[in-house]
């Protein structure tokens, strides 16, 4: 694969998947903004180089976001290509050996499964080129990015956090945000369902410092796997071995005893000590495309900061979908689909996650469905796997379905029966998830398109005499493809949807309530505020065949509401008119609007919170 950064920017280069930037720039606002218009442009943009900024180092943005760019990071032609290889390795090693032969035949294999551990190394690495230590080892010499305008200051945001069980002392590596709160601290932004928080509770019952050491940048497969969501006590630098086919070089830090890659562009030294009480961290845009509030976490202590002289800071730009992190989660569904078939749910065929969805809150399934129970078996077998635990609505459909093809969902769409198709469960939420009530748990839906039967299937139609309470509008685009309703009210309006459901001028299987605000909006952005912005135990309803669902923003603390409710992620007004009246500097070929002037409409106030 590629042996640094560099080499990979020089891929990217040559397949016309670059866009090199010359004139200065800004790590406060101005690059996120340029990164977001490219980054909502066709087919994900092109990743962006921008060469001169404000602390010296060059910053790449959006350099896996569109297949083609995540392809080239997982070294395939396309993502399906990875499902592939994973399967046939998996088919070699658990087909029933009779023989000696057949037995011998594998040791080829364990030959190259052992090429993928990764290997010390006794010398210093390229990205310990330049050492420094204390004072001297200060965040401010870092373009770290400031992407919003409410966010709560600037935050490292494609940080490979290595850390060491303190029992085992097996490696992990995540992918947790750091708020810099000043040259030498940071948050430590590790969820507790997160194997870094495991790790700092052991060391915390142990009373132990616990070293940390962050990697940035390298071969951007590392990247990749810090993201992946692998199992507890297996090692991210594995499967990137295994993606890129060779091992990962690790070079001990300086001053402490972790092992990072040798020729990452950064790596930040230091520690956390679980006796020192929790910080306020936060606000920050995120990948819900809402800001996820301030919260308590750990302070992260720098000790040393080393990196490459030709060092290049790889940065990532959350938002409102779709971002880089879409196509990060295109090859997790192709690179983990094989292992959930194998392990854990054999009848599954396909898999896909929306960017509407933004990962968690929306997955779509087909599966081979045999016998009575098999789609609630499946349900319950996804909310209990790994990361999909978070998962909220989950759609399962028959085997041949295309579950990429809008058109294939439309039609069982229109066609199920929402009374018979719902099943409901509880569970664990990411914590991000910002309509709930209880942070991390809360009500799931899977809906059962398998047994469709179309002749219960209703004809979708809306009477043109009738009358909806006052200050409420309606749209009826989506009525006939996708049996949905669409209705528009102020978010702080009292509205009976199980009544206006009842009503018998109304036929449809999905009703779905939005604030006013959206009333313009196009299918995919709804279908993201309807994922963020319910909780299906308070928000949905099924009144005789049809569904009922609240998407509106909640009003903090009212019955039933979560506490606190946040705002969309947008751009500052002068940020947008700034990058506008500078855009001939950046060299792009053609003008693009900031996304943000459509979103602005959505603020409920002009905090991170309404």
């Amino acid at each position: 694969m590629y042996k640094n950064l560099q080499q990979y920017i020089e891929t990217l280069q040559s397949a016309g998947e670059l866009i090199r930037i010359g004139t200065q720039v800004s790590s406060v606002y101005e690059i996120a903004e340029l990164t977001d218009r490219q980054a909502k442009s066709p087919n994900g943009g092109k990743a962006l180089l921008f060469e001169n900024t404000d602390c010296g180092f060059p910053v790449l943005t959006n350099m896996m976001g569109s297949e083609r760019r995540i392809s080239l990071t997982l070294g395939v032609d396309k993502p399906e290509d990875i499902t592939s290889r994973i399967e046939s390795l998996l088919k070699q090693v658990t087909t029933p050996k009779d023989s000696i032969g057949d037995k011998l035949k594998l040791l080829p294999l364990l030959g190259e499964v052992a090429a993928w551990f990764p290997k010390k190394l006794k010398r210093r690495g390229a990205c310990q080129q330049v050492i420094l230590k204390g004072e001297q080892a200060s965040l401010d010499k870092l373009p770290i990015l400031k992407s919003w305008g409410c966010d709560g200051g600037r935050f490292i945001t494609l940080p490979m956090v290595n850390t060491l069980d303190p029992d085992s002392g097996v490696r992990n590596v995540g992918m947790y945000r750091m708020q810099v709160f000043d040259n030498h601290t940071t948050g430590m932004h590790w969820h507790r369902h997160k194997t870094g928080a495991r790790h700092y509770e052991g060391y915390k019952a142990k009373g132990e410092i616990m070293p940390v050491s962050v990697a940035i940048g390298g071969d951007p497969v590392y990247t990749y796997a810090a993201t992946a969501p692998m199992p507890d006590n297996m090692d991210e630098y594995l499967l990137a071995g295994f993606l890129r086919r060779k091992p990962v070089k690790l070079v001990k830090c300086i001053t402490n005893d972790i092992y990072v890659p040798e020729d990452c562009d950064f790596v930040i030294e230091g520690y956390v000590d679980p006796s020192e009480p929790l910080t306020v961290e936060g606000d920050f845009g995120d990948h819900t495309g809402f800001y996820s509030l301030t919260d308590l976490y750990p302070i992260f202590h720098v000790t040393a900061i080393t990196h490459r002289k030709d060092a290049v800071y790889p940065a990532t730009v959350v938002g409102i979908p779709p971002q880089e992190d879409a196509y990060i989660s295109v090859a997790t569904e192709r690179i983990f689909l094989a292992p959930i078939r194998l392990v854990m749910q054999p009848e599954i065929v396909d898999m896909t996650m929306p960017s509407a969805g933004t990962s968690h809150n929306i997955a779509i399934i087909s599966i081979v469905s045999r016998y009575l129970g098999q789609v609630d078996k499946v349900a319950q077998g996804m909310w209990s796997a790994g990361q999909m635990m978070f998962n909220k609505y989950l759609v399962i459909t028959p085997e041949h379905t295309a579950v990429r093809n809008g058109d294939h969902l439309a039609h069982l769409l229109r066609e199920c029966n929402p009374a018979t198709a719902v099943i409901r469960g509880r569970g664990i939420y990411d914590v991000l998830d910002h309509a709930t009530t209880t942070c991390g748990y809360g009500g799931k839906i899977a809906l059962d398109l398998t047994s469709n039967n179309s002749s219960q299937s209703v004809t979708p139609a809306v009477s043109d005499n009738i009358t909806l309470p006052e200050g409420i509008t309606m749209r009826k685009d989506l009525l006939d493809k996708w049996s949905t309703l669409l209705l528009f009210a102020d978010n702080t309006k009292s509205v009976n949807l199980e009544q206006i459901a009842l009503d018998s001028g109304i036929c449809c299987n999905f009703i779905a309530l939005f604030d006013s605000r959206a009333a313009d909006f196009e299918a995919n952005d709804l279908l993201w505020l309807a994922a963020a912005n319910t909780e299906p135990e308070r928000d949905i309803n099924i009144v005789n065949r049809t569904m009922t669902i609240d998407a509106r923003a909640k009003v903090p603390g009212s019955k039933g509401a979560p506490a606190r409710f946040p705002n969309v992620v947008t751009s500052l007004t002068e940020v947008i008119e700034m990058v506008d009246k500078r855009w001939e500097e950046y060299g792009f070929e053609h003008f693009i609007p900031s996304p943000s002037k459509k979103y602005r409409k959505l603020l409920l106030s002009d905090k991170a919170e309404w």
